[in-house]
């Protein structure tokens, strides 16, 4: 009987409009948890770094390299789950004594995660927000977790100036110090049955993440607009997430058809592997409508492999015309029938199909532009991806002063 009346409920919660939904799960939640002190701690002892930190996407992946760092200049005072309870285990644990928490939860669902932990697990510490989001308009729901960090960070400049019109004056650019870690890489073409003589253009995203934000269809459009059905190419598209979204990935192949020259790689990785494949590849290409920060292309540029990306939204962080081919664009109403990202004044890019072409063209036809494409773009990730940032951030808050940066 409970059983039915509680498939009843949420049959019924799912029936709401999907907007009244979320604001009402972060707004709720919200009024529930317990905030952070007012006036945090001038110094603490060490961070400890909380979110999805065993996860398969690129948030996990961005708070475990965060960690890496922090605990290479010895601050580090742990790790802990933290999250929603259908991705992150609960954790029942005690914090280290004065160490503050640099939360890698996004603004809305902050507070849903700080129910599930004790009513103290943020007292007497200071709280910095790690988060990301990939339009210039933030939804409504992202105020309610404003009040549960003391500053915020944003990997990218794109992601700080939408942000700090919600929380002004406590936003920071702290972008994910991947070019500061050293980057195990697992596998080679044999590995993963990739012919040796073929040129090889891969794109990797997760189907968890908005399908018409990655822009599959664009990508396979471009490489066949470029390529057709020349054999001596190939085109890899690395999905994961397929199995929560089989429609999505439905999609993907009635797109691909018959095409005898793209292959799907369906499935999680581990993250040596992941960049085993992405140092495998000839380019990597990603033309996405916008970023957040661009994982994937950052990975690809410090493993010197030639990025075509699409030139707007949180790559340009890191990415320069010389250090990598970027797309032209056109700016359009954001289109995601998920929802996510159903924002009013909502825009995001839409890649041109021509510049895309031309670029993959280019470096098709060329190995000498490959490598120095390739090169130019190790050199600027490592320079903008390097450790000074998160350093900096972290003594301006209080957290290892003496650390020389």
């Amino acid at each position: 009987m409970k059983r039915a009346m509680k498939e009843l409920a949420h049959g019924a919660w799912r029936l709401l409009p999907q907007d009244f939904r979320r604001n009402a799960m972060s707004g709720l939640a919200a009024s529930l948890a317990r905030k952070p002190d007012a006036n945090p701690p001038a110094a603490s002892d060490g961070i400890v770094v909380a979110g999805d930190v065993t996860g398969w996407n690129g948030l996990a992946e961005s708070a475990r390299i965060m960690h890496q760092v922090i605990a290479a200049a010895g601050l580090s005072r742990g790790m802990v789950p933290l999250g929603l309870p259908s991705v992150v285990p609960a954790y029942e644990g005690e914090l280290p004594a004065g160490a503050a928490v640099l939360a890698v939860v996004n603004a809305p669902f902050l507070p849903v995660a700080l129910l599930r932990m004790r009513r103290d697990f943020l007292k007497n510490r200071r709280v910095i927000g790690m988060w990301a989001w990939e339009l210039s308009v933030l939804p409504r729901q992202w105020r309610y977790g404003a009040g549960f960090a003391h500053e915020i960070w944003a990997p990218s400049p794109f992601a700080a100036e939408a942000i700090e019109a919600m929380a002004p004056g406590r936003v920071r650019f702290v972008p994910y110090p991947i070019g500061a870690v050293e980057l195990a890489v697992e596998g080679d073409r044999a590995l993963f049955g990739l012919p040796e003589d073929a040129l090889v253009v891969l794109t990797v995203f997760n189907l968890s993440s908005s399908p018409n934000r990655k822009n599959p269809a664009g990508n396979i459009a471009a490489f066949r607009a470029a390529f057709g059905e020349r054999r001596d190419c190939l085109f890899v598209m690395k999905i994961s997430g397929s199995e929560s979204y089989e429609e999505d990935l439905r999609e993907i192949k009635e797109a691909v058809g018959d095409a005898k020259n793209i292959r799907l790689m369906i499935g999680t990785m581990p993250e040596a592997q992941l960049r085993g494949l992405i140092a495998a590849a000839d380019i990597v290409l990603s033309l996405h409508r916008s970023e957040g920060f661009g994982l994937i292309p950052a990975t690809g540029m410090l493993l010197g492999r030639p990025v075509v990306a699409t030139g707007w939204s949180g790559n340009m962080g890191f990415m320069t015309a010389e250090s990598s081919v970027l797309v032209d664009y056109k700016l359009i109403p954001a289109v995601d029938p998920r929802g996510v990202y159903r924002v009013a004044d909502g825009m995001w890019a839409e890649p041109d199909l021509d510049s895309a072409v031309a670029g993959l063209r280019a470096l098709a036809e060329s190995a000498a532009m490959r490598a120095r494409i390739g090169e130019a773009g190790r050199e600027q990730a490592r320079m903008a991806l390097g450790s000074g940032p998160i350093l900096r951030a972290l003594a301006a808050n209080g957290i290892g002063g003496g650390v020389a940066v």
